[in-house]
C-alpha cells in the first residue's frame, strides 16, 4: 500500500493549526495565562488523536488480519487433510552422473496411535520443541510480533514455530522461507487447533516429523534406531528421539557429528532435552542424573540405509545446507553433482576396509583416506571410516572431516619449507647428535630422541626430512621459530595451527613431531599447495546444484588458487619426498613409498603410537589416509612406511593414477632454481677434489664458498698442529683433512651452547680422525692467525647494494680474546671470546669508492695481530685509479706523510692535527724552521737554549741563553 506523503503532510499540519491558532498581541499576565491554557488544551487535543489513532490502528489491524486471513484460506488445504505432502526427493550424485544417495528412496512409515506412544517421549517432545503447547492456540504472540519485526528490519525471517505450526510445515506447506508462508502456516494452525484435541495434534506432528534419512514419523525412528516398537522405548531413547526433528542431519548418530571438544552432537542434544523436562517438571532430579548416565551406554541399531559414499554425502548435506538452507535440504527437490568420483571411491573403502583388517592384530580399528585434485581442490574421494555401519568402532565418524588427530612426523615438511623460506637448502647439514633444548618459562628441558635411538652427524636437510629425522626437525623448528611455523602452517591451510596467542604458549618445540592435532582435510588441503607449486585451493565437495524445474541455482567456478609461497621452495620439498635414496635411511629403497620418482611422500607416526598417516602427491594428485582408533586408544607398534597408513596410501595412489587426467608428470624446474655440484660431507659447493654429488639450490641462496666444514688445514710436518703464517711463508707444512662442526644455540636464554656441547660429546665418541682437528699451532709460537675470509679481496659491488658480509676467521695457541673488526679503519665491531665472526658493513658506510675491510685479533696472553687488508669496490672498480689530488700547502689537512714530503721533503702529515707541517716544528703554521739561537741571545724558554747546548739555559733575570752554572758569563764559557 503506497502513502500519500503530501495528504498526511496537509492532515499533520492542519492538526497543529488546531492546536496553535493565529497568535494575538497580550499583556505579559494574560499571555502568560494564554500560554498555560495553550498547553492544556495542546495536551488534551494530543490525547485524543493518540487514542483515536490507536483505535484505528487496532480496527485497521483486526480487519487486515481477517480480511488476510480470508484471502489465505481460500485455496489452503483443508485440517482434516494433514497427511504428509508428496516431497521432491534430493539426490545427490557423483562427477559421472551416478547416483550416491535418494534423500526419500524407500521412505519408511509405521503410524502409530497417542496411546502406543510413551508419555516420556510425548513429555520430551513438547519440552524440547514447544513448552507452551497445552496453552496456546496454534501460535506463539511474541513470535508474531518478530517476524514482521525481523522481515522489516533485519531483512531474514524467523523461525520459532509452534508444534502446531511444525505439524502445517511438514504436512501441509512448503519450506520457503517468507512473510506469506508464514502467514498461511498461521492461520491453518488456527484451524487445525479449532477442530483438533491436543493429543490428536501431537500425534499428527509425531507421524510426520522427519527423523533422519528415510525415517518419517516417530514409530519408524524406534525401529531404525533402536529395533524396538515404540512402547517399549524408555526415557533415554525416548529423549534421544525427540531431540532429533529440530536438525536430523546433524543430531542423527547416523551422521557421526561432533563438536569441537569430540562430543557427538546427539548426545548433547539428548543432555538438553533431558535438562527441559526436568526444568518443566516433567521427571525428577534423580531420573535426571540416572538418564545422563544411561547415555554413555546406549545401543543403536546398525545403520541400513542406502547410501554409497555415506561420509561424503553428509558432509556435502552440510555443505548444501550452507547454499540454499538446511529446511530447503529437508524439504528436497534438488539434484546436487559432487566432485566425487564413485569408482574410486569404491576401490578406497575396500582399499580401507582390507588393509585395516590386516592389521587388526595391532590393535588398528579404523582407517580413513580422502583423494584431492591439487589444481581445483575436488574432492574425488572421502572414506571417514573402514566400516559407516559399524558402531563398535563409531563407524559413522567422519575422521576426515571432523577428528582432530595428531599428524607425527607428517607435518615435518611445514618445518623444513620454513627452512627452505629462511635461505638454507636440501644441502644444508644439520647435526644429529643428542641435544639438551634449553627449558623456556616453566617447561622443562627438552632432548627428543629418533625414531631408532641412532644418531648420525652430520646429516643433510633432504636426508633429514626424507628420512624423518626428530632432531634435525626439532633443531629446525628452533632455528626458524615457532610463530613462524605456525603463520606458515596455517597459512597453508592448517586452520587449527593458528598463530594465536593461546597456541603460542601451548605449543612447544614437539609441535614439529606432531604435537598439535589437525583435520585430515586440512592435511590434504595443505599439501596440494606443494603439488600446485605453492598455490592453495579449497577443497570443493559440490559442483553444481539443480532444483526441481531443472534450473541451475548454484554452480562451482574454479578460482585460481593463492600463492601461499614460492614455486622454487615448493619445487626443492617436492624433489625431497620424491627422492628414493632421501628416505632410505629410514625405510630402504625398496619400501612401499617408491610409488614414483615424481609422487612425494611422507609418513608420521605419533610417539604413543595413536595416530599413523601417509600423505603423498604427484601434481595431480594428492592422497591422505590414516589408521588408528576413534577412542584414541593406542596401537601397538606399526611399522611406519610397511604397515599401518602406508598400505592403503599406496593403494589408492595407485588406483588414483590410473583415472583419465590424473597421472604423476614429471616434477618441473622453476625459473630461479639451479643443480650444482656439492661436497658430499659439507653440501657447500665441490671443492679440493672432494667426493661430490649434485643437489637442487634456489639460485641467490647458493653459498660461497670457503666450505667451513670440510676443510683442508695447514699442519706442521710431523705435527698435528696448525702452521703458523710464518711457517706457511716458508713452504715448512703439509695438509690434511678435518671436518668442523660448529652451530650456535639459537634457543638458549642463559648464554650456553647446549647444541655445541652435543657436538663435542658425540665427536668425542667417534673414531673417524677427520672430526678431531687441531686448534692449537706448533711450537712455542704464540702466533696469532686471523684473515677476512668474506668478501672476496678484490670483489666489486653494485653501486646501489645494501647487504655486505663480513666473515672473520682467527687462531691462537693460547685463544682468542678480542676481534675488532674494521671498515676504512673505522671499528664496526667487537667480539669477544670467539674465533670467528659474521656480520653486515652498516649502511651508512656502503657508499660509492674503494674501500678496505681489515681485523685485528687479541690473544689471550695479549698479542695482538692485523688481518691482510681486503679491497673491494662499491661502484667502481676496487683498483680504480685515485683521482689525481690538488697538491697540498702547509697546514692543508692530510691523511698520509707522503701527501706532504711530494711536495716538500721537509714537510710530514702531523699526527696530531693531520696537516701538512715542518717534521722538526709540528707546531709551526708556516712550516718554515724555528731560529737557532746562539749564546747571549734572546729566549723566552729553556728548550730553545738546550736544543743548542745542553749547558745552557734561558736566564730568568736577563733572558737571554747563558751557562747554567755562571749566568752572567756573556760568553756562556766555564
Amino acid at each position: 500500500m503506497e502513502i500519500n506523503l503530501s495528504k498526511l503532510r496537509r492532515q499533520i499540519v492542519r492538526f497543529f493549526k488546531k492546536v496553535y491558532p493565529r497568535r494575538t498581541i497580550l499583556s505579559g499576565s494574560a499571555k502568560s495565562r494564554m500560554s498555560e491554557q495553550n498547553k492544556q488544551l495542546f495536551y488534551a487535543k494530543l490525547m485524543r488523536f493518540v487514542a483515536f489513532g490507536s483505535l484505528i490502528a487496532v480496527i485497521g489491524g483486526i480487519l487486515i488480519f481477517f480480511t488476510a486471513f480470508a484471502w489465505f484460506s481460500r485455496n489452503l488445504p483443508k485440517p482434516g487433510e494433514v497427511v504428509r505432502r508428496e516431497g521432491y526427493s534430493t539426490k545427490i550424485y557423483d562427477r559421472n552422473d551416478k547416483l550416491l544417495y535418494d534423500l526419500f528412496d524407500d521412505e519408511r512409515r509405521t503410524p502409530v496411535t497417542i496411546d502406543q506412544i510413551p508419555k516420556d517421549l510425548q513429555n520430551a517432545t513438547v519440552a524440547i520443541e514447544d513448552k507452551d503447547f497445552y496453552k496456546h492456540q496454534g501460535f506463539d504472540l511474541l513470535t508474531l510480533i518478530r517476524i514482521p519485526y525481523n522481515a522489516i528490519f533485519k531483512n531474514r525471517v524467523i523461525g520459532g514455530s509452534t508444534l502446531t505450526q511444525q505439524l502445517v510445515k511438514n504436512a501441509l506447506l512448503t519450506n520457503e522461507r517468507s512473510v506469506v508462508r508464514k502467514f498461511k502456516e498461521l492461520v491453518l494452525s488456527l484451524q487445525i487447533e479449532r477442530k483438533f484435541s491436543k493429543e490428536q495434534i501431537l500425534e499428527m506432528y509425531l507421524n510426520e516429523a522427519p527423523y533422519g534419512g528415510t525415517a518419517w514419523g516417530i514409530g519408524t525412528a524406534a525401529e531404525i534406531y533402536f529395533n524396538k516398537p515404540i512402547n517399549e522405548l524408555n526415557l533415554v531413547e525416548s529423549a534421544i528421539l525427540a531431540g532429533l526433528p529440530q536438525r536430523p542431519s546433524a543430531y542423527s548418530p547416523y551422521t557421526g557429528k561432533t563438536d569441537e571438544d569430540g562430543q557427538p552432537l546427539w548426545k548433547l542434544r539428548a543432555k538438553g532435552v533431558l535438562r527441559r523436562m526436568q526444568e518443566d517438571g516433567y521427571i525428577t532430579d534423580l531420573a535426571h542424573e540416572q538418564a545422563l548416565g544411561d547415555l554413555d551406554s546406549v545401543q543403536f541399531e546398525q545403520s541400513a540405509v542406502s547410501i554409497k559414499a555415506p561420509h561424503f554425502v553428509f558432509y556435502v548435506s552440510d555443505l548444501l545446507g550452507e547454499i540454499v538452507g538446511q529446511d530447503a535440504v529437508e524439504a528436497g527437490g534438488f539434484k546436487v553433482t559432487t566432485s566425487l568420483d564413485l569408482d574410486l571411491q569404491e576401490k578406497a573403502q575396500e582399499v580401507v576396509t582390507t588393509e585395516v583388517d590386516k592389521v587388526e592384530s595391532l590393535n588398528i580399528t579404523n582407517g580413513a583416506a580422502i583423494v584431492m585434485d591439487p589444481k581445483t581442490g575436488e574432492i574425488l574421494s572421502m572414506v571417514g571410516s573402514k566400516d559407516y555401519s559399524n558402531n563398535e568402532i563409531g563407524g559413522q565418524f567422519n575422521v576426515v572431516v571432523d577428528g582432530l588427530r595428531q599428524p607425527g612426523s607428517s607435518i615435518k615438511p611445514v618445518t623444513y619449507l620454513a627452512m627452505i623460506q629462511k635461505g638454507f637448502s636440501p644441502s644444508t647439514m644439520i647435526v644429529d647428535v643428542p641435544t639438551v633444548f634449553a627449558p623456556h618459562e616453566n617447561a622443562k628441558a627438552y632432548e627428543p630422541k629418533n625414531y631408532d635411538g641412532k644418531f648420525r652427524g652430520l646429516v643433510s636437510l633432504r636426508n633429514s626430512l626424507g628420512s624423518s629425522l626428530n632432531i634435525p626437525a626439532v633443531k629446525s623448528l628452533a632455528t626458524v621459530g615457532i610463530d613462524n611455523f605456525l603463520s606458515l602452517a596455517y597459512d597453508m591451510g592448517f586452520v587449527t595451527l593458528e598463530p594465536t596467542k593461546e597456541n603460542m604458549q601451548r605449543f612447544g618445540l614437539a609441535v614439529t613431531l606432531g604435537g598439535a592435532e589437525v583435520h585430515m582435510i586440512d592435511m590434504a588441503t595443505s599439501y596440494s599447495s606443494f603439488a600446485n607449486y605453492g598455490q592453495k585451493v579449497e577443497p570443493v565437495a559440490i559442483l553444481k546444484i539443480e532444483d526441481k524445474e531443472g534450473n541451475i541455482i548454484y554452480e562451482h567456478r574454479h578460482v585460481e588458487g593463492r600463492q601461499v609461497f614460492l614455486p622454487q621452495e615448493a619445487f626443492l620439498i617436492n624433489n625431497i619426498l620424491s627422492d628414493n635414496f632421501a628416505r632410505a635411511m629410514a625405510f630402504g629403497t625398496n619400501s612401499l613409498l617408491n610409488v614414483s620418482p615424481n609422487v612425494a611422500v611422507k609418513t608420521g607416526t605419533t610417539n604413543d603410537q595413536r595416530d599413523n598417516w601417509a600423505v603423498g602427491w604427484s601434481q595431480d594428485v594428492v592422497v591422505a589416509a590414516w589408521v588408528g582408533n576413534n577412542d584414541n586408544s593406542a596401537m601397538k607398534s606399526v611399522a611406519s612406511g610397511v604397515s599401518g597408513a602406508t598400505p592403503i596410501w599406496r593403494n589408492i595412489m595407485m588406483e588414483a593414477l590410473k583415472l583419465e587426467s590424473y597421472s604423476d608428470p614429471e616434477w618441473t624446474v622453476p625459473s630461479g632454481v639451479e643443480k650444482i655440484g656439492v661436497d658430499k660431507i659439507s653440501g657447500w659447493p665441490a671443492h679440493d677434489d672432494f667426493e661430490s654429488r649434485e643437489d637442487y639450490f634456489i639460485s641467490e641462496f647458493i653459498p660461497a664458498l670457503p666450505d667451513l666444514i670440510h676443510q683442508k688445514m695447514k699442519l706442521c710436518k710431523g705435527e698435528s698442529k696448525l702452521a703458523s703464517d710464518a711457517r706457511v711463508a716458508a713452504n715448512d707444512y703439509e695438509e690434511k683433512e678435518f671436518v668442523v662442526i660448529k652451530e650456535n644455540d639459537p634457543f638458549s636464554t642463559d648464554g650456553v651452547n647446549r647444541w655445541q656441547q652435543g657436538i663435542e660429546a658425540w665427536i668425542s665418541g667417534q673414531e673417524d680422525g677427520r672430526y678431531k682437528y687441531p686448534t692449537e699451532y706448533c711450537g712455542d709460537t704464540k702466533e696469532i692467525y686471523v684473515k677476512v675470509s668474506e668478501p672476496e679481496d678484490h670483489k666489486n659491488f653494485d653501486e646501489n647494494t645494501t647487504n655486505i658480509k663480513v666473515r672473520i676467521e682467527s687462531d691462537s695457541s693460547d685463544g682468542i680474546a678480542k676481534i675488532e673488526i674494521y671498515f676504512d679503519g673505522n671499528t664496526i665491531d667487537i667480539i669477544n671470546d670467539q674465533r670467528s665472526y659474521e656480520g653486515l658493513v652498516p649502511n651508512s658506510l656502503l657508499k660509492k669508492g674503494k674501500h678496505e675491510i681489515k681485523a685485528k685479533a687479541y690473544s689471550r696472553s695479549g698479542e695482538t695481530k692485523e688481518s691482510d687488508a681486503v679491497h673491494i669496490g662499491i661502484g667502481v672498480a676496487w683498483d680504480a685509479p685515485d683521482p689525481t689530488p690538488e697538491p697540498l700547502s702547509c697546514n692543508d689537512t692530510c691523511t698520509t706523510d707522503t701527501q706532504c714530503t711530494s711536495v716538500n721533503s721537509l714537510w710530514t702529515c702531523d699526527s696530531a692535527s693531520k696537516k701538512c707541517r715542518l717534521t722538526t716544528n709540528s707546531t709551526s703554521t708556516t712550516c718554515q724552521a724555528a731560529i737557532v739561537l746562539d749564546c747571549n741571545d734572546i729566549c723566552t724558554t729553556n728548550a730553545q737554549c738546550t736544543s743548542v747546548n745542553p749547558l745552557w739555559t734561558c736566564d730568568a733575570t736577563s733572558n737571554k741563553c747563558r751557562l747554567t752554572a755562571n749566568p752572567t758569563s756573556i760568553t756562556c764559557e766555564l
